[in-house]
């Protein structure tokens, strides 16, 4: 059974990217462990407003889990001590009676802080547009059984389509890399036969945009992989190594 539990939230606070952070702690009384960790935050903000503060700046949306917003870096995780889940889904019973939780932005050249806990991520729509799409002119909607794909290929397209781009990969990787997310987004396509004929194209833009935009080489800790709130599969960037090789082979 939920109970109601008193704790402090030791949180980080920058206001510009140029600024320097601190962090600031917080005491909250009577958090109802079956509250969700956003809505301690925003009863944590409903605090400071009535007394004159300035509220927390934190990212979300969707808060089901969807959209990736909610990228909070608690104690020591990526969405925070519960697996398979982003900071929309964890509840606060995941903590206990008198605990300080550390709340941090992720961390990386590629997600530079905007304010408090809240980071630009808009380096992933750069990579998406660089080729993380299909632009063949195909026509009409084609009937659904039209274009036969093995059923191993279509289930594996589907698992690396579940990434939400979220960053999680990113902020656990020890040198800030993005190769999880990217080798999801170029299997998600490179299993499909709709996806290959702009393969080679495909894998050298977006590895090159990620390159571009300051984020860290992959050396296989698999911190990626175990901090996925999808558990998106590291095979996916081996993956995408082979799809790189193979476009490099053919230039």
């Amino acid at each position: 059974m939920d109970k109601n539990i008193n704790i402090k939230v030791k949180i980080w606070r920058q206001r510009s990217p140029k600024e320097k952070g601190f962090f600031e702690t917080y005491n909250l009384e009577n958090i109802s462990q079956g509250s969700s960790f956003l809505e301690m935050l925003d009863i944590l903000n409903e605090k400071l407003i009535n007394e004159g503060k300035e509220p927390v700046v934190f990212d979300h949306d969707c808060r089901e889990g969807i959209c990736g917003m909610c990228s909070l870096y608690i104690n020591g995780h990526p969405h925070g001590p519960d697996e398979d889940v982003t900071t929309c889904q964890l509840h606060m019973r995941k903590f206990h009676d008198g605990e300080t939780i550390t709340v941090e932005p992720w961390r990386s050249a590629g997600f530079p802080v905007i304010r408090d806990l809240m980071v630009n991520r808009s380096a992933f729509d750069e990579i998406m547009q660089a080729g993380g799409y299909v632009s063949v002119n195909t026509g009409g909607v084609p009937d659904a059984n039209s274009t036969p794909i093995a059923k191993d290929k279509a289930e594996m397209a589907m698992d690396a389509a579940a990434c939400i781009g979220c960053g999680a990969c990113v902020a656990t990787c020890k040198n800030g890399s993005a190769m999880l997310f990217v080798s999801a987004k170029v299997s998600q396509l490179a299993l499909l036969p709709q996806g290959r004929i702009e393969a080679a194209r495909r894998a050298k833009a977006m590895v090159a945009k990620m390159d571009e935009l300051g984020f860290g080489n992959c050396t296989n800790t698999g911190a990626c992989e175990q901090e996925c709130p999808k558990s998106i599969s590291i095979t996916n960037i081996a993956r995408l190594n082979r799809e790189f090789l193979s476009a490099k082979f053919k230039d």
